[in-house]
């Protein structure tokens, strides 16, 4: 489901029902002016199922729904303020995507010119293969005894290929398979501090709308099984249990969560909302700074990189092609 729907979803839901109209026909309201989709479909049954008498929270587990929206949702509704949370959730998911929309976008120009240098590559080395087995022979008749060219362009011509092609596989397996991704977003540079941003932001909606540090704790967990981040989830909640209470000790030996996000969080004393928030807002601003970072570096480093990898497969059949030429005027003015 799009970020950007989700939000807009939450900023009607929580208006309509400000003005005192009950969740179902919100829901009917708000889907027969939305788009086809699954986020629509979703909401229809779960419109549905609560005008047949269905409880709130057994109408939301039977959905398809984000488990973090789930979990919000019940929270609204058990605190008796779901227009509150909704308006929280709207404005957590649309910050989340216009970070991610940034993020997007510095991916755009390496998967272009990895792209365009596959496809250049390919083509160069079918070009001049065929040009190398001309040579082949015109060197075969201009000199029977030697043995054509050497071998090693076609290898030089070739291995950029393969590079290439292992290099575009890599990436798609990267983005492409979930727990790679979940495990690559915290480490990355940018990935991590828009990752960072997103987990003080959710720790401080919850405890902003009266969820206890551990069962936030416990939620997220299950939201980043498989990450580097689950597992400091898991520990923070064991210290936790083991009955350490100020945020420092929680955080005493930390794998993936910087010392700058604990900082934050302890300056704040003991409201913990207030420092997951101003965490959330800081790494918000340094992922924003360091998407502008790469962008900026990106496109000319990929563009001298892919004029290397073409230079690096010309070059050899450019000075074989020389060479055979210079062979062919020394052979011509012998004759003459």
């Amino acid at each position: 489901m799009k970020l950007e729907e989700l939000a807009f979803v939450n900023q009607q839901l929580a208006g309509m029902l400000k003005t005192g109209l009950p969740l179902e026909g919100a829901l009917n309201h708000l889907c027969a002016e939305m788009h086809r989709g699954p986020l629509r479909d979703e909401l229809r049954a779960l419109e549905a199922d609560l005008a047949r008498g269905t409880p709130f929270r057994e109408a939301l587990d039977a959905r398809r729904l984000p488990p973090f929206y789930t979990a919000m949702l019940q929270i609204g509704a058990k605190s008796n303020d779901l227009p509150g949370v909704l308006t929280l959730l709207a404005d957590y998911y649309q910050r989340a995507h216009l970070i991610w929309t940034r993020l997007k976008g510095l991916l755009v120009y390496p998967t272009l010119v990895l792209g365009m240098a596959l496809a250049l590559s390919v083509l160069v080395a079918t070009v001049y293969a065929r040009i190398i087995s001309e040579m082949r022979g015109d060197v075969g008749q201009l000199f029977p005894g030697q043995q054509g060219l050497p071998t090693y362009l076609g290898v030089s011509l070739w291995v950029p290929v393969g590079l290439i092609g292992i290099l575009c596989l890599a990436a798609g397996l990267a983005f492409g398979v979930p727990r790679w991704r979940r495990r690559l977003r915290w480490h990355l540079p940018a990935f991590k501090e828009t990752s960072l941003a997103q987990l003080a932001s959710a720790l401080a909606l919850m405890l902003e709308k009266g969820c206890s540090f551990d069962e936030a704790l416990s939620l997220l967990t299950q939201l980043e099984a498989g990450s580097p981040a689950g597992a400091e989830m898991a520990y923070w909640k064991s210290q936790l249990a083991a009955g350490h209470r100020k945020f420092p000790e929680l955080t005493r030996d930390p794998k993936i969560i910087p010392p700058l996000f604990v900082w934050l969080v302890t300056g704040s004393g003991e409201n913990w909302a207030a420092g997951f928030r101003h965490a959330a807002a800081v790494y918000g601003e340094r992922a924003k700074h360091r998407v502008d970072m790469f962008l900026y570096a990106v496109l000319p480093v990929s563009v001298l990189a892919l004029g290397f990898l073409i230079l690096s497969q010309a070059l050899p059949v450019a000075r074989a092609f020389t060479g055979l030429m210079r062979m062919m005027v020394t052979v011509d003015g012998m004759g003459e």
